[in-house]
């Protein structure tokens, strides 16, 4: 096949064209790019359908990202093992080893962004797809411009820390080593964690709502339910407090929301 004034198109090509342009929450819509923001950051795209991996990949490396792809869990974790990618774009619904599972293999090891991918609606199903480390969850359908803007807002919470250590009483964080440590031992949050927390120790004493949280950490009003916060938090006293059933550290108040204890338990 050739195109109207150009060179030879492959067929691959001109199919993934024409169903892309019949599902406009795919299209790339005009906007301004600032290269130099995300110039070689890696990031790994995984979706069973081989035609959204690639609009995603052209959106995005059109935005100045490095685009590398898997198509099934195992692939996907074999990419991010030879990539050792920035974030992870991740589909729930994967043949054989689903997105939810890999997504906890992941965690074994590291705590890169990830962000999930599904046709999934119903709250239990996103506090799963939490639960398992994810640090943002984007339902299709979705533009293309909206995911781009989820990648940046999470790349910038886990590499964009401009602020110098917090110390509140056993708890001690470097954010520009994006580093923590409970009673001198170190401990090792995910993107979401880290800026629950850093925000919390930058106000000690004070209750924030969950949707006072989820607005400070994104530098936006999140559209998602509030519950999320208790998903993060809850995954995050695993992590600091001796024994999260009584925290010490990150409280509830009930009928409000959560605050940093003031002399960091």
């Amino acid at each position: 096949m050739r195109s109207a004034n150009g060179p030879p198109v492959s067929d691959a090509a001109h199919r993934t064209k024409q169903l892309a342009a019949s599902l406009p929450w795919l299209q790339p819509k005009p906007r301004t790019i600032l290269a130099t923001a995300s110039m070689a950051t890696k990031i790994l795209v995984v979706d069973d359908e081989p035609w959204v991996v690639q609009a995603i990949r052209g959106y995005l490396e059109e935005a100045h990202f490095e685009v590398v792809s898997a198509q099934d869990g195992a692939e996907a974790l074999a990419q991010f093992e030879r990539h050792a990618p920035a974030l992870v774009v991740l589909d729930w619904m994967l043949p054989e080893l689903d997105g939810l599972s890999v997504a906890q293999r992941i965690r074994k090891t590291s705590n890169v962004p990830i962000i999930m991918l599904t046709a999934r609606v119903n709250e239990e199903d996103r506090i799963a797809g939490l639960q398992t480390g994810a640090d943002d969850y984007v339902v299709k359908p979705f533009s293309a411009r909206e995911l781009e803007a989820r990648v940046r807002a999470v790349l910038r919470r886990s590499t964009g820390r401009k602020t110098p250590v917090l110390e509140v009483g056993d708890l001690r964080m470097d954010q520009a080593e994006h580093r923590v440590w409970v009673r001198g031992e170190p401990v090792e949050p995910t993107a979401m964690e880290f800026d629950l927390l850093a925000f919390l120790m930058s106000h000690p004493g004070r209750v924030f709502t969950r949707l006072e949280l989820l607005e400070a950490v994104r530098g936006e009003t999140y559209e998602s339910f509030e519950r999320s916060v208790d998903s993060h938090i809850k995954r995050l006293r695993q992590k600091i407090e001796p024994d999260p059933r009584n925290p010490r550290y990150v409280l509830t108040v009930f009928g409000v929301g959560y605050k940093l204890a003031k002399e960091g338990g």
